[in-house]
């Protein structure tokens, strides 16, 4: 009797305020392809969670949740992380053995430093909100809009900031003021990570654009990684319109590497009439 081939799980990780939820739509298309999906939520983000819980999580506590859930997969999976789910997946990467690393709209790790007005506007906002690493930070739909749904009709962007969780701002910290974490929290060194890398990013992001989201994904070597521009897109690469095309083309770049949603046998060697020849595995 014939084993079943083991199907590539792809785990989709979430950014800060949000929830599994968020990949509901977009990871249809990777479960039409024939993969199988998952979509955890990150530490204390589901309704009802404990807020001084946390309040004390940062982001290595995220990595090591997700790594532990990569543990229990049953082949190596495709890490596909969108802003700080982004910077999550690259820690993950730099400790377990993964088939593939897509970052969507990624924050930065450690060092990488910014490149845009905006970036430094952020950080200069959050150091107005006084110790906010002591402390969740609810989520302001003001700042949402402005920032992340902004290429979103007025409706869904109510609908989905409707399902916005608070973040912990030790993590935020972390994220995005990474220079004063002298714990280096989000540091992930490229030399740790030898799964191929796909960084993509919209042309119109004021979270983490496109110019940085370059700059994360120059540190690899060679050609292990690529990167690709939606110029027309924003910050949420996961549900604005084009969304589409940002699953598309990941899949088209999974396939260009030979990541599919079973793995390729190999065809060994047959003897016949006429010598050796390939045939196709069992």
């Amino acid at each position: 009797m014939k084993r079943a081939s083991v199907v590539t799980p792809v785990v989709f990780v979430h950014g800060a305020f949000c929830g599994g939820w968020a990949f509901d739509r977009f990871r249809e298309a990777f479960e039409v392809a024939g993969f199988e999906t998952h979509a955890p939520n990150l530490p204390h983000h589901e309704r009802g969670a404990d807020l001084e819980q946390l309040a004390q999580t940062g982001v290595k506590d995220y990595a090591r949740a997700i790594g532990h859930y990569v543990r229990e997969l049953r082949a190596p999976p495709v890490l596909v992380g969108h802003s700080l789910g982004g910077l999550v997946c690259q820690l993950v990467a730099a400790h377990l053995p993964i088939a593939g690393l897509v970052l969507l709209a990624p924050s930065a790790p450690w060092g990488v430093p910014p490149t845009t007005l905006d970036e430094h506007g952020n950080q200069f906002g959050l150091s107005l909100l006084g110790d906010y690493w002591r402390r969740p930070i609810p989520p302001d739909y003001r700042v949402a809009r402005a920032t992340t749904l902004d290429r979103l009709s007025r409706d869904d962007a109510r609908h989905a900031f409707a399902r916005f969780v608070p973040e912990s701002g030790r993590a935020i910290r972390e994220a995005v003021q990474w220079w004063a974490d002298h714990s280096m929290a989000t540091q992930a060194p490229v030399y740790r990570i030898s799964a191929p890398v796909l960084g993509l990013a919209g042309g119109k992001d004021r979270v983490n654009p496109s110019s940085t989201v370059r700059r994360v994904i120059g540190r690899f070597p060679g050609d292990q990684a690529h990167f690709h521009e939606f110029p027309d897109m924003s910050h949420w690469l996961i549900g604005e319109p084009e969304a589409k095309d940002v699953s598309t083309l990941t899949l088209q770049w999974l396939e260009a590497r030979g990541i599919g949603p079973k793995p390729v046998k190999p065809k060994r060697k047959q003897l016949s009439l006429f010598g050796w020849g390939e045939s196709a595995g069992a």
